[in-house]
């Protein structure tokens, strides 16, 4: 028994396979919990605690077919975390070549928001319908700082946070009475993943007028962490999983701001 006591407990974890999603996966099954990884990506873990189904949580058919399997498998579900979102820089209006590949176009506004939003709506939908007749689960919504702050060449990856921020106070509200808690975190500035490609950076310099070398050496200066340094995924997992556990019984309705004390004060 570890003092989270998750152990046997049933989580469903979106956009398992990879970067923060693939640190909370990895931190759950360490501790003992069942998890189901909902992503598109195949996740090779031979765990017998692990259940990949590839799910894409933009369709309200897989979603409900995935959770459905869950409940096959292990008989409930006790916690879900909406980590799964995609990230396409682009500007407004691009006025040195209007029309761009990267400025916002009705593609990239309805791909971002059927992921990062829609998606969020309707895997926590499906699971809710399992913990309010159980009267018990936690939902934890994956915000960003971005989504609170706004970011230049991301205005449309942070509305889609935005609304996270929203829907964890607007579920809180809603499903508290079931004794279901919904909590929120937002992860500042992060150690490099595998998702930090070169094409997201190209675009994300154009965006910035800034060159993939310039960009690149403002990931790595912490002039504005108060700690010094860039968060670890290991560190965002851990208050995941601190929030998944009956520790945090009396927290609701709230997102946490993981930043290492960034701020825009």
């Amino acid at each position: 028994m570890t003092w989270l006591s998750i152990e046997n407990k049933v989580i469903i974890v979106t956009g398992g396979s990879s970067g923060i999603g693939q640190a909370i996966v990895e931190e759950l099954l360490a501790n003992g919990a069942k998890v189901a990884n909902f992503d598109l990506t195949e996740q090779t873990n031979e765990n017998e605690c692990l259940l990949f189904i590839k799910t894409d949580i933009s369709s309200r058919s897989e979603v409900e077919n995935a959770v459905q399997e869950v409940v096959e498998q292990w008989g409930t579900i006790d916690g879900l975390v909406n980590n799964a979102g995609i990230n396409i820089p682009c500007l407004l209006v691009d006025q040195q070549q209007p029309y761009s590949k990267y400025e916002l176009s009705d593609d990239i506004f309805e791909r971002l928001v059927a992921v990062n939003q829609k998606g969020l709506y309707l895997v926590s939908q499906a699971v809710s319908r399992v913990l309010v007749k159980k009267q018990s689960g936690v939902i934890v919504n994956m915000a960003s700082e971005a989504g609170l702050e706004g970011s230049e060449g991301q205005g449309i990856y942070a509305a889609t946070k935005a609304a996270a921020y929203s829907f964890t106070r607007s579920w809180a509200k809603e499903l508290g009475k079931y004794g279901i808690r919904v909590v929120g975190v937002a992860p500042g500035i992060m150690e490099a993943t595998g998702l930090r490609t070169l094409a997201y950076e190209e675009a994300l310099a154009y965006t910035r007028g800034k060159t993939v070398k310039a960009l690149r050496e403002g990931y790595s200066s912490v002039d504005t962490i108060p700690l010094g340094r860039s968060g670890k995924l290991k560190e965002v997992a851990d208050l995941v999983l601190y929030y998944l556990s009956d520790r945090a019984s009396y927290i609701s309705g709230i997102t946490t701001n993981i930043s290492g004390g960034k701020t825009r004060g």
